[in-house]
């Protein structure tokens, strides 16, 4: 690995690689005159309190007034936020997203009013009113899924209480992230010349994707132990975090923080044991391509230093951010036309925040604001960030076709399927690079990398899940998450998905504290079964062409307008069976069989 040039400050990033923020709000003061304008109108929301079961015209007057504000509110709180992840360390743009939840809360508790008063609608009632007011059907999905949760629903005070708690609730989080990403700096990685690299969260796997194995291992025991120094303050705030989640799925009467987390999204539970259950059954697969990569890399002991680097490092080449677009486009044919037009449009027009600056938040995401989705990358020019260009465009489209075909009030899918069409881009550009090339090192290089993501999606991500789930049974069992007892159950996981072969060391066991994801509430699973929906999804494209892509594109446009089950069963993938996880790792078994094959020399 070249030596890493030192961290820009975000001046320094030329204005085309970086993101167009006007295009929400043209100045701070645009932005602060419509926050004052959304408190305006959510004082015309409290307004209904009492009324809504009154008329079907109050219903709909309120549901239409409501949609516009959220409508707001998003552009609002995307317009702060994303300021704020360009340089984490700017004061302003952190009080402005404060000042948005503040807002945001307080509206919450003046209109909690509205779900107690909706669920106390009868049936006959509500279909008097749908048939009486024409207008209502715009939300009648809306109104359905409501309605269907009306025994975790409180009383209106209840709900009031529970509202006004919101901010506080969101105080692990933001605690985290203030500490993950603007506070907590690193010591300088070492090579092998004595050369030293910049390390920070951004850099680490540019730094673990180096051939060079003292660099990685410098880089590896300087990142987790600054972390072990902090290890009991991060033990406290995600303790902090299991024990809000456990009192709002308490106070709404579920079962557990699971039944809570995924019954929001209306994905049962059994899809989550399942998931788990599914890769337990082929830990064997992980198991030998663990045994593979101590093999390729010649070592006597493979540690977790060793898990990044190419296996091929001599196939390895730098991608400049143009090729990697371009390579993007010309892999998502497939995918048609119409398609490609738009991810165009994304590339032309500023949609994607490219490089690290100093105080970036650290990762990749997209935001799918009103006005076009947002892209933040911190690319580094490696095969993985172009892979990361084609996953975080995936999402951008995705709520690029929702926020065109659906109203506000069903634009907003939920996130069981929000891992799905970044995936099976990432999926298609795979098969692209494969069927480019006939060089049997390259080949190697290139398998390896799907088999890492299959290793990186489908059995870590499951493991980060099954870590979260046993953490909450401990927090429901009245345990406190201390240091100790994290880094004991991480470290158990950790051997037991990676197998005899890796050496699991009392590093790797705080790695829990690094991962931002344990404050989404039980988010990673998806990235699994949305890993393994989307590899059935882009076998789909691939073999029957213009008619699997019709359906994925319906599916890309629906939203939250059907529930993300019934979304991919119309897209041809039933997640309530295990079948499409077996599936996903058949196809990994394969891939494992042709990169032993083609090593085997």
């Amino acid at each position: 690995m070249e030596q890493i040039k030192k961290i820009p400050q975000r001046g320094e990033i030329a204005r085309e690689d970086k993101w167009a923020v006007e295009d929400m709000y043209p100045s701070d003061e645009a932005w602060e005159a419509d926050l004052k304008a959304l408190e305006t109108e959510g004082e015309a929301l409290a307004a209904f309190a009492g009324k809504l079961g009154e008329s079907a015209g109050v219903l709909l007057e309120y549901l239409t007034k409501m949609e516009r504000l959220n409508e707001k509110g998003s552009l609002l709180g995307n317009y702060c936020m994303r300021r704020s992840d360009e340089d984490t360390r700017v004061a302003k743009y952190q009080a402005m997203v404060g000042q948005f939840m503040s807002v945001v809360v307080a509206i919450d508790a003046k209109c909690s009013f509205a779900t107690p008063e909706i669920m106390d609608i009868s049936d006959g009632t509500l279909d008097a009113f749908y048939a009486a007011e024409p207008g209502l059907e715009r939300y009648r999905r809306y109104l359905t899924n409501l309605r269907r949760r009306k025994e975790h629903t409180l009383s209106p005070a209840e709900e009031k209480l529970l509202a006004a708690a919101g901010e506080m609730a969101n105080a692990p989080d933001t605690i985290y992230g203030a500490f993950a990403d603007a506070d907590i700096t690193f010591p300088d990685a070492v090579d092998a010349q004595g050369n030293r690299h910049p390390l920070s969260q951004g850099t680490f796997v540019a730094c673990e994707e180096s051939p060079d194995r003292v660099l990685r291992k410098s880089a590896y025991e300087n990142l987790y132990n600054t972390f072990g120094s902090f290890k009991n303050t991060a033990a406290a705030v995600l303790n902090a975090q299991g024990k809000q989640l456990k009192f709002f799925a308490d106070a709404r009467k579920y079962p557990s923080t699971l039944d809570a987390s995924l019954d929001h999204t209306e994905v049962p539970t059994s899809v989550y044991l399942n998931l788990i259950e599914a890769v337990h059954q082929n830990l064997d697969k992980m198991h030998r391509y663990v045994r593979l990569r101590k093999k390729l890399l010649g070592v006597d002991e493979l540690h977790f230093y060793d898990v990044y680097t190419p296996l091929l490092a001599d196939v390895d080449k730098k991608i400049p951010f143009a090729e990697a677009k371009q390579t993007v486009y010309d892999a998502l044919a497939p995918l048609g036309e119409d398609y490609r037009k738009i991810l165009k449009e994304g590339f032309d027009n500023r949609w994607i925040d490219v490089y690290q600056n100093e105080g970036k938040r650290s990762g990749a995401y997209s935001a799918g604001a009103s006005v076009h989705p947002y892209v933040l990358l911190n690319y580094s020019g490696t095969l993985d960030s172009q892979f990361t260009l084609a996953h975080e465009m995936g999402h951008a489209l995705h709520s690029y076709h929702s926020n065109k075909y659906q109203n506000p009030i069903d634009a907003d899918y939920v996130i069981f399927v929000a891992e799905v069409a970044s995936t099976c881009n990432e999926a298609l550009l795979m098969e692209y690079l494969l069927g480019k090339t006939t060089d049997k090192k390259e080949r190697a290089y290139l398998i390896n990398h799907f088999l890492e993501q299959f290793k990186g999606t489908l059995y870590r991500q499951t493991m980060f899940a099954e870590f979260e789930l046993n953490i909450g049974r401990m927090i429901a069992q009245g345990q406190t998450l201390t240091a100790d007892a994290l880094c004991a159950e991480y470290k158990r996981l950790n051997e037991m998905y990676f197998g005899p072969d890796m050496v699991v060391d009392d590093l790797i066991a705080l790695e829990w504290a690094r991962i931002p994801h344990f404050y989404y509430n039980y988010y990673v699973f998806q990235y699994a079964t949305g890993y393994s929906a989307a590899i059935a999804l882009s076998r789909r494209i691939l073999k029957e062409g213009e008619s699997a892509v019709k359906d994925y594109i319906e599916f890309l446009s629906g939203g939250c307008s059907k529930s993300p089950i019934d979304l991919l069963k119309g897209a041809g993938v039933d997640m309530t069976s295990p079948e499409p996880v077996n599936q996903a790792l058949e196809l990994f078994g394969r891939l494992l069989d042709e990169m032993e094959a083609l090593t085997a020399e």
